[in-house]
């Protein structure tokens, strides 16, 4: 997701899409959406963002909300409903657990988005695409008007750079640490990788993928999608480092994650370590 123009941002999302094998003519898709999101604005009707707090949602949030900043919403047209619970479902994970009545009930709780919050997001979106990750990580820390749930988002974002203790992020560790614990299918992990999450936002394509991503490189930590190799368990040890072992190539917004010695998370000090 790199810096630049809108143009720009969508060329690289449809590239990165369309190496999933996702399906369809994907840049054409995202104009459609940007544009049915400035038309609406446009009519000056009222436009109610509909989102949860977990990584994946607050990302697209903030691309929405800059793209709304800088096309000078019309002040008043722009509504949030953004939450983390509901009651009567414990352990809340999103909107999509909810009941259409339910789904109704949250309808009183919408919001305005005000000129601070739209100044927020297109400062947290432009630091979020920004090649050094330290541009972003204030925001971990930092409030941000209107948008309550977007500091831990931050914060679990930086969490998928490779850690400094095994070079794993955050997200394939849980799913070693499964795998080490004999699960043995798609909706095993799924359900571990819930129950380590303070916000769960990984789906079963992106699980795929990471396992995938792990079962390449030098020494693949994993075999079979399911079966976790003896390099794999010697990096959930501690003697070996995952960067070494599968030499990652990813993106992170705009921080390239590759090569020997790239960006990564101290997780104990809570900050970004450069490469070197």
């Amino acid at each position: 997701m790199p810096a630049g123009d809108d143009e720009t941002v969508r060329r690289a999302r449809a590239l990165f899409l369309a190496t999933t094998g996702a399906e369809g003519d994907l840049l054409a898709e995202l104009h459609a959406r940007d544009a049915a999101v400035l038309d609406a604005l446009a009519a000056r009707g009222e436009v109610v963002l509909w989102f949860e707090h977990d990584l994946y949602d607050q990302l697209q949030l903030l691309e929405t909300l800059a793209l709304a900043g800088r096309a000078n919403a019309p002040a008043g047209t722009l509504r949030l409903i953004c939450v983390d619970r509901f009651e009567g479902h414990p352990g809340f994970a999103g909107l999509g657990e909810l009941n259409p009545d339910e789904l109704e009930s949250l309808w009183p709780m919408r919001e305005p988005v005000v000129d601070e919050t739209l100044a927020a997001a297109v400062a947290v979106w432009d630091a979020f695409r920004e090649p050094d990750p330290r541009v972003v990580e204030p925001h971990a820390a930092g409030e941000h008007p209107g948008l309550p749930f977007l500091g831990a988002a931050v914060r679990r974002l930086l969490e998928e750079l490779p850690s400094t203790r095994d070079g794993l992020a955050r997200s394939e560790r849980q799913l070693l640490e499964a795998l080490a614990g004999r699960a043995t299918s798609l909706a095993d992990l799924l359900l571990a990788s819930y129950e380590e999450e303070e916000a769960p936002f990984l789906g079963d394509t992106w699980l795929v993928e990471r396992l995938d991503r792990l079962s390449r490189g030098p020494r693949p930590l994993v075999e079979g999608r399911w079966t976790l190799t003896d390099d794999g368990r010697a990096v959930l040890a501690g003697g070996l480092d995952a960067v070494e072992a599968v030499e990652p190539d990813r993106w992170l917004g705009g921080t390239h994650v590759h090569g020997a010695g790239p960006w990564r998370w101290d997780a104990d000090a809570g900050r970004v370590v450069a490469p070197g």
